[in-house]
C-alpha cells in the first residue's frame, strides 16, 4: 500500500483526508508542519504531502531522499517552501494544487475590508467592554460610494470583484492579462492609475522569487490614495512590512488587512501569552494598532470547499503520477 506522511493536518481536517482517500492510500496525518527537527516522521513512507510554510529545503530534501521517499507534493498552488531545483537534481518529483475554492479567500478579502470600512472590529471590541458611546470614529463610508482596485485578476480577484461589483462599488483592476471574464465586472487601468483612485485595494499577485519581493513599498504606498485601505490574502512576501507600518502611522493609510507575512512560520500556529512578543518587532508593531490593523492567521483556504479541493487534488495527483508516470499538475517536469 502507498504510504503518504501528511504534515499540517488539523483536527478538523482529519475527517476530510480520511473520508476522501477513496485509492486507500496508507496516511499518516501529522499536524505539524515540516521541519528540521520532525523530518524523521517522514521515514518509512513513499511520499509526502505538505502545506505552506513547511520545509522543504535542501537539509530535509537530503533528509527524505535518504529515506527513499520519491514524491514530495504540496496541497498549496504556491511551491516556494519547496527547493525545485534541488528536489530535481535528487530525482524527487513533485507537484501541487494549482487551484482551490476561490471564493474562499475572495471572501475574506472582502469581510476584512469591510470591517475596516465599516469599523466593525474597533465597535464590537468597545461593546464587548460595555461601552455603547457612538464616539466619531463610528462614522464611516459606504462601499456602493467607494472605488476598489484589485491587483491580479485571476480566480480569486475575479471572485473577489464580483462580490465588491454585487455590493454597488466601482471596480477597477490591474493584471497583466485582462481576462474577457474580468472585464464584464471591472474596469482595467495602468497600476500607476489605479492606486490614486482606489478607496479599497486588494492583492491577489503570486510571490515570484526574484522578481516582486515587497512589490508593495514605500513608493507603492505613497501613489495610493490618502486614507486607503489595503488588503493582504496572497503572498506575505510581496509586502514591504515596514513601509506599511510607516504609512499607518503617517496616516496615509486608513487601515491594514493581512492573512500572511513572509515570515509567518515564525509566530502563526503559535500562541504567544499577553506578556510575549513576537519574533519579528515590526509585525508586532503592526498587531498593536488593532483595530486599524486586522491580520488572520493564514486562514484564507481554511474552508470547507476548499480543503476538500485540496485534499482531493491532492489524491489525484499521486494516483496520475503512480498509473501513468506523470501528473498534469506537476512542478517543473
Amino acid at each position: 500500500m502507498f504510504k503518504i506522511a501528511c504534515y499540517g493536518v488539523r483536527h478538523n481536517e482529519v475527517e476530510y483526508f480520511n473520508k476522501l482517500n477513496k485509492y486507500n492510500y496508507d496516511l499518516t496525518l501529522i499536524p505539524d508542519l515540516l521541519r528540521h527537527d520532525n523530518v524523521s516522521t517522514a521515514e518509512h513512507h513513499d511520499a509526502v504531502l505538505l502545506r505552506g510554510n513547511s520545509v522543504a529545503d535542501k537539509q530535509n530534501l537530503d533528509a527524505l531522499h535518504s529515506y527513499g521517499i520519491k514524491y514530495v507534493f504540496t496541497r498549496t498552488v504556491g511551491f516556494n517552501h519547496i527547493d525545485v531545483e534541488y528536489a530535481r537534481s535528487l530525482g524527487i518529483r513533485m507537484a501541487r494544487v494549482p487551484s482551490y475554492s476561490p471564493t474562499a479567500i475572495a471572501e475574506l478579502s472582502v469581510t476584512l475590508a469591510m470591517m475596516l470600512l465599516r469599523k466593525t472590529a474597533y465597535m464590537t471590541v468597545k461593546s464587548a467592554y460595555r461601552d455603547f458611546i457612538i464616539d466619531d470614529e463610528m462614522f464611516t463610508r459606504e462601499i456602493h460610494n467607494c472605488t476598489v482596485g484589485i491587483i491580479g485578476l485571476g480566480k480569486i480577484g475575479l471572485a473577489e470583484a464580483k462580490l465588491f461589483h454585487g455590493l454597488g462599488a466601482r471596480v477597477i483592476g490591474y493584471d497583466i492579462f485582462e481576462s474577457e471574464k474580468a472585464k464584464e465586472f471591472v474596469e482595467f487601468m495602468t497600476l500607476d492609475e489605479l492606486l490614486p483612485q482606489s478607496d479599497i485595494i486588494s492583492l491577489h499577485v503570486p510571490y515570484v522569487p526574484g522578481q516582486n519581493e515587497k512589490f508593495v513599498n514605500a513608493e507603492f504606498i505613497g501613489k495610493m490614495k490618502q486614507d486607503a485601505i489595503l488588503v493582504n490574502t496572497a503572498r506575505g512576501e510581496i509586502q514591504d512590512n515596514e513601509a506599511v507600518l510607516a504609512a499607518l502611522e503617517s496616516k496615509k493609510l486608513s487601515g491594514f488587512a493581512t492573512d500572511v507575512f513572509s515570515n509567518e512560520a515564525e509566530f502563526f500556529q503559535r500562541k504567544f501569552m499577553p506578556w510575549q512578543t513576537v519574533p519579528d518587532g515590526t509585525v508586532q508593531k503592526l498587531i498593536e494598532l488593532f483595530p486599524r490593523v486586522l491580520v488572520t492567521p493564514h486562514v484564507g483556504s481554511n474552508t470547507e470547499e476548499a480543503l476538500s479541493n485540496m485534499v482531493e487534488t491532492s489524491y489525484e495527483n499521486f494516483h496520475e503520477m503512480l498509473t501513468r508516470g506523470a501528473c498534469i499538475n506537476e512542478i517543473c517536469p
